[in-house]
């Protein structure tokens, strides 16, 4: 795509949001650079506490619209407005919470960024009526987005959308990159016996996994130490659950930390492990690769896609708490096929770049216009 385009993106939260995750990550990087590009990128995400209306980052024009229900309510104007304003040639509409349904009513070329779907996985997240509402939401989506082109950052999420009816012609796989770290790890060089997980502490992540498997591995490694990096819903249930398990010691709640400090601990930690039941793609993942460290994960939508089984990490069932013992076991003990695991994770992780990333939304933006004017 040659010439400059005015994007306006939706998506529930923005990168200053107290509950921003992966999502927000991939959107700012991608929109970011292609803000530098010279995109106009207008952000339309819901308001929190103390947020300014209107703010400017990395280039980025972010608007926030209030609450929740306020914010969903006031897309369809916000949409007329930009339209008449002259503000708006395409809508990219980040699907990973609940859909916009943007097709219906935005009058321009809508691009479907889909992180991941919930489905059923939203009744192990929110509480029930929510979470049927939720899966109601997602009921229309073959009907609503058939003209639309997709975006997707995994196979799995590919796979879902063609289950859910959506054409796989028109959906594209764009896995997201990383932002190298500083330091240079050492695969060679032995570390502490410590493991780490890093991300948002929700139920669905399945946290309660990793703390259940430290438990049943402290008798073999006396010296263990796990880090639990980030914050969430979940904390005081999970420390509470560390103290009932004698893991009070051991385990460190770190809350958010800087990307520096967090390279720092993880590049000399042994394994990650990530027990969540579905993700989008498995950002955290290959950020762990890129320090040498390898990961254990649940072997479900998203990071099987990110983890070469056996060459950069393992992947076990979904909540099977002996299978993360036995293979965070196998992590522990440093001898040649860990270390060549570490190796082959530093070497996969390389393969994750942001200004690609940027390069295939830029062309799959360029083609959804190309359509509309034909």
């Amino acid at each position: 795509m040659t010439t400059a385009s005015r994007i306006l993106v939706l998506n529930e939260r923005d990168p200053q949001h107290p509950r921003a995750g992966g999502a927000e990550i991939h959107v700012e990087e991608i929109f970011g650079r292609l803000a530098a590009r010279g995109h106009h990128v207008l952000w339309y995400a819901s308001g929190f506490r103390e947020a300014e209306r209107r703010v400017r980052h990395r280039g980025i024009e972010i608007e926030r619209g209030g609450g929740l229900p306020a914010y969903y309510a006031s897309v369809p104007a916000r949409l007329r407005r930009a339209r008449r304003e002259g503000q708006l040639d395409v809508v990219v509409e980040c699907l990973n919470k609940i859909p916009f349904y943007a097709p219906l009513y935005a009058g321009r070329p809508v691009l479907a960024l889909c992180h991941h779907l919930f489905g059923s996985a939203a009744f192990r997240q929110v509480a029930w009526p929510i979470a049927a509402a939720v899966l109601l939401s997602e009921l229309g989506l073959a009907r609503a987005y058939r003209d639309s082109l997709f975006v997707t950052i995994s196979e799995s999420s590919r796979d879902d959308l063609v289950r859910r009816g959506i054409p796989a012609e028109h959906i594209r796989v764009s896995h997201p990159g990383i932002v190298a770290p500083t330091l240079c790890p050492d695969p060679e060089r032995s570390r502490p016996c410590r493991l780490a997980y890093v991300g948002r502490l929700e139920a669905y992540k399945g946290i309660d996994v990793l703390l259940r498997a430290a438990a049943m591995l402290v008798p073999r490694f006396p010296e263990l130490e796990v880090f639990v990096i980030g914050r969430g819903r979940e904390a005081s249930r999970l420390e509470q659950l560390a103290r009932e398990l004698g893991l009070a010691e051991r385990v460190r709640f770190t809350g958010y930390i800087e990307d520096g400090a967090r390279d720092a601990l993880l590049a000399e930690t042994r394994a990650c492990a990530f027990p969540s039941e579905k993700e989008g793609w498995g950002l955290s993942v290959i950020e762990a690769n890129a320090l040498a460290t390898p990961v254990v994960a649940s072997d479900a939508p998203g990071l099987r896609d990110s983890i070469r089984h056996g060459e950069t990490g393992l992947l076990v069932a979904p909540r099977d708490v002996q299978g993360f013992a036995a293979a965070l076991a196998r992590l522990l003990v440093e001898d040649a096929g860990t270390l060549r695991m570490r190796r082959a994770a530093l070497e996969w992780s390389r393969h994750f770049d942001w200004e690609r990333a940027a390069d295939e939304m830029e062309a799959a933006i360029g083609l959804a216009l190309a359509q509309e004017r034909r």
